[in-house]
């Protein structure tokens, strides 16, 4: 049943909006930021020995989505959603999560995009059905991405995550001539490259938000001028478990108080392992309902 009123995050802007498309992706942007999106069926594919249709779809979405930037004029990739269908669906021994991580490399690759340092931030989540459904941000200048010192960075992951490890940054900022915002990606309970608490919630729950200090103060460090604090964060949460919500509620207010708004959705997460995960941005405005 779809709630009478659901979430929904809008992103407003005082200046005129020009919008577009480019082969696959609509786009809107002003002067400084663009947001796009772009859906791609897989069953237009076919499964072949060197390719899932899952790779293929992958793939061909991130060259169409670089292919707007160049045209729109908007060349850092700043943070990105991907929304994959089944992600922890074991398909031919090897997991769906996993055969989009090789399509997405493969087309950062082949467009000539760094797969390691400069890349953007992103949340990469489950869906029961249907697309692969991918939104982003991009900005007309170069982003500054932020690790996280607590983890080994992503696109280092070793082999056992995957034949390519998944290329995105711990958090991104953006600079502009208004503002520098800054974009945690999907942020769980990982400590080096290992999930930790397996099975316990609430103990997940605190070692995400450890991360999510970590890497505030990392962003702090290599971006002076951008320092959010902890409160000032738009924070979204993950919860693979419907019946883990008010334990990863209690446990957020506890550790951080009300003051930190956060909003909370159902969706499986890349690794079966990890019950919660929870993304961040400041150093803008916000509004609304608190969790």
């Amino acid at each position: 049943m779809v709630p009478a009123n659901p979430w929904r995050a809008v992103w407003l802007s005082d200046h005129a909006l020009v919008a577009g498309r480019h082969g696959q992706v609509a786009y809107r942007h002003d002067d400084e930021l663009m947001y796009g999106v772009i859906s791609v069926d897989e069953s237009a594919f076919v499964d072949t020995p060197s390719a899932s249709a899952l790779q293929q779809a992958a793939e061909f979405a991130y060259r169409e989505v670089f292919a707007a930037l160049a045209h729109a004029g908007f060349p850092g990739l700043l943070r990105v959603w991907n929304y994959l269908p089944r992600i922890n669906e074991i398909e031919n021994g090897v997991e769906r999560y996993r055969k989009f991580n090789i399509g997405r490399q493969d087309a950062f690759a082949a467009c000539g995009r760094a797969l390691t340092g400069r890349v953007p931030a992103a949340s990469a989540l489950g869906v029961r059905h249907g697309a692969l459904e991918i939104g982003f941000f991009a900005v007309r200048r170069a982003l500054l991405a932020v690790e996280n010192p607590r983890q080994v960075s992503a696109y280092h992951y070793p082999e056992t995550y995957g034949p390519r490890s998944p290329t995105f940054s711990r958090a991104a900022v953006s600079s502009s001539m208004v503002q520098d915002v800054l974009f945690i990606s999907g942020t769980a309970s990982i400590v080096g490259h290992q999930t930790l608490h397996h099975g316990d919630v609430a103990a997940q729950t605190r070692e995400t938000l450890v991360n999510i200090d970590t890497v505030l103060a990392e962003a702090a460090r290599v971006a002076p001028l951008l320092s959010p604090a902890r409160e000032d964060l738009a924070c979204l949460g993950y919860v693979r478990d419907p019946a883990d919500l008010e334990r990863i509620r209690a446990e957020v207010r506890r550790v951080i108080g009300d003051e930190t708004q956060v909003c909370y959705v159902q969706a499986d997460i890349c690794r079966t392992d990890l019950l919660v995960e929870i993304e961040a941005s400041g150093g803008h405005p916000t509004q609304g309902a608190r969790s």
